[in-house]
């Protein structure tokens, strides 16, 4: 192949995609010069690399890695009481813990440095390429290469229509086949052919995929930083409302809480576990029945949220999370007076159900009418199933078939006026002392529903009058879900579109013959090898002879299906049979035979793959094959090189 095919095939080639072009060297270099020429040259260095697809892509791998370990470890975004608790069990790695910010991973510096780099990669990729493709849609197809039998797929036939009416066939097929084409003069380098692309949609998904990705990081950006969001507990029959006094937790947004207005309550909470076999005491539902309100006095509304459905009022969805047990007790003084009464919630250890919690009352006279603080540790076991090796009472059913409640009881000073926060599930036995037996032993005991904890000296009591249930709900505020909604779905459509969609070149050219007839050139290219680009040029070409460039029947074949033409990828001979087989290696201008036609059909067919992989190789023709070469027309024997799928 001359340099001078190499380069028309390049030129041909250019352009089917969007991806950017990197001519400069890989690495800046020593620019001579002033420091600031030198810094200039390392900072678009930087920014190739930076807007590079390797660079993206790594990006993307670290930030898909670095989103581990905020699934894995406790967030304080999350749930801070996890975090404690993970800080107390872990007290040699939580301090290693915070120096990596792994209890923040989300609002940390190194995963903020991946997110914005990776933001900044993406804009400067899609800007150039957008700018590129737009270019690409105003320009013309380019010009028709000197030699379309270098071309992967191509095929040839003669016919006795002319070169105007072929061309005007061919302007007809691309039409309709929706091709954007273009006729070039037949003085021109072109020598009067149509120049034909299709599959434009192909860099349109490929830039609507990137843009989609773009829209997906400034959607969780924005929702990160505009996002309020709360947990609360609720027991059956207390309600809830959207104000920063009523949450139990709260998180508030980077520039201030507005939180919409509303308020619900608990009607009821439904729990069923499996009873038998090997799934016994495996949740089969959960949900709660809400009560809903906009604004002080809106209209009253029934909900029933469960796990993952939950309830939207504006941009606010309120989630079921969790759900427990809730002990009613009456704590009485010294004084017999009732000191509290209520519901307190217990929290959960186990699958069971075995839950802890304390029972904290401040306002208590003893029995000498001296005011103090009275608290009560314990633990609730939905269904008692004994005491365990380490003298802990556990549930063995997380349904409340036998419950029973277990405490100690302590008495001193709270420390509730020292204004720093307490957990209100724990209690902090440093300033406090327990209640005794008459034998020094603690005092503690088991209780059933019902039942009566009195405190010795008349110091008290303690009724467990019945059993209730609690839920938590996450309250979360966040703009931006439908933003990334759209982002994931534009996303899908742009992945589908570029993978799906061939982006291909066609070219035809007509010109006159020896023996006063046309001789029909017929090629394509594509971005990628593929099966459908022969297939696809092989319905042109059948589409063309059907519809205006019939071909002409090879001599002494009375059928009209003479030697079968070539196709350099193989399927256009097929496609294009009957046409006059032109070869460029032949010696004189008389047409092939059926049998020497048929036998090379069958060497290129049989041999594919050799064929493709083989290196161009520059070699000194021969006189007798210069003057073979400028007497016979090159044809559909001509190997496609590796110049011609550049």
């Amino acid at each position: 192949m001359t340099t001078t095919d190499e380069r028309e095939l390049t030129a041909a080639a250019s352009q089917l995609s969007t991806a950017p072009v990197d001519d400069a060297p890989q690495s800046p270099g020593p620019q001579g010069g002033s420091f600031g020429r030198e810094l200039v040259a390392w900072a678009r260095w930087f920014w190739r690399q930076l807007t590079s697809m390797r660079v993206a892509l790594i990006l993307l791998f670290l930030l898909s890695l670095g989103s581990v370990p905020g699934s894995l470890i406790p967030q304080n975004s999350v749930n801070e009481i996890a975090v404690t608790q993970f800080r107390e069990r872990h007290e040699t790695l939580a301090p290693i813990y915070d120096k990596l910010q792994l209890f923040d991973v989300y609002s940390s510096v190194w995963f903020s440095a991946i997110y914005i780099l990776l933001f900044i990669s993406l804009a400067g990729c899609i800007i150039p390429r957008t700018w590129q493709f737009v270019g690409q849609l105003r320009a013309r197809p380019p010009r028709a290469p000197r030699n379309l039998t270098r071309l992967p797929a191509h095929t040839t036939w003669e016919t006795e229509a002319g070169e105007a009416e072929v061309r005007e066939a061919a302007e007809r097929v691309f039409r309709r086949r929706r091709f954007r084409y273009s006729v070039a003069p037949a003085g021109a380098g072109g020598g009067g052919a149509v120049s034909a692309e299709k599959g434009y949609l192909r860099e349109a998904g490929n830039l609507l995929f990137h843009i989609a990705l773009f829209v997906l990081l400034v959607a969780f950006a924005t929702g990160n930083l505009l996002r309020v969001e709360g947990g609360k507990l609720i027991v059956e029959g207390d309600g809830f409302a959207n104000t920063l006094t009523q949450y139990d937790d709260f998180q508030d947004s980077a520039f201030g809480a507005d939180l919409d207005p509303f308020g619900f309550t608990l009607d009821d909470f439904t729990a069923t576990f499996e009873k038998s076999g090997p799934q016994r005491g495996t949740a089969r539902e959960f949900y709660a029945d809400l009560t809903w309100w906009e604004g002080a006095d809106g209209e009253r509304h029934k909900e029933r949220v469960e796990v993952n459905h939950p309830l939207q009022i504006d941009d606010t969805k309120i989630f079921l999370i969790g759900h427990g047990y809730a002990p009613v007790v009456t704590v009485r003084d010294g004084q017999g007076n009732v000191a509290f009464t209520g519901p307190v919630a217990f929290l959960p250890q186990d699958g069971n159900h075995t839950s802890t919690g304390a029972i904290k009352v401040p306002s208590y006279r003893d029995e000498n009418g001296k005011k103090s603080d009275i608290a009560f540790q314990g633990i609730f076991a939905p269904t008692y199933g004994g005491f365990g090796r380490q003298g802990a009472m556990f549930s063995q059913f997380p349904g409340p078939q036998l419950p029973a409640l277990f405490l100690n009881a302590y008495r001193g000073d709270l420390g509730l006026e020292s204004g720093v926060p307490q957990n209100v599930y724990q209690l902090d036995t440093e300033d406090l002392k327990r209640f005794k037996q008459k034998n020094g032993e603690p005092l503690k005991k088991m209780l059933r529903p019902g039942d009566t904890f009195k405190l010795p000296n008349g110091a008290g009591s303690l009724k467990f009058e019945r059993l209730e249930r609690w839920a938590s709900f996450q309250i979360s505020q966040q703009p931006g879900n439908y933003w990334a909604l759209a982002g994931s779905l534009l996303a899908v459509v742009g992945l589908a579109g570029s993978l799906f969609i061939q982006r291909r070149r066609v070219w035809l050219r007509a010109t006159a013959g020896a023996d006063g007839r046309t001789v029909v050139e017929l090629a394509g290219l594509g971005r990628s090898e593929s099966a459908r680009l022969p297939e696809e040029l092989a319905d042109l070409a059948v589409e063309l002879q059907t519809g205006g460039a019939p071909p002409v029947a090879a001599d002494g074949d009375t059928s009209g299906a003479g030697a079968g033409d070539e196709s350099g990828a193989g399927g256009g001979g097929s496609a294009a049979g009957g046409a006059k087989s032109v070869e460029s290696e032949a010696t004189s201008e008389e047409p092939a035979s059926e049998e020497q036609a048929s036998d090379e059909a069958a060497s290129e067919k049989a041999a594919p793959d050799e064929a493709a992989a083989e290196e161009p190789v520059s070699e000194q023709p021969t006189s007798e094959e210069k003057q073979t070469e400028s007497e016979a027309p090159e044809g559909p024997g001509a190997q496609p090189h590796e110049g011609a799928r550049a």
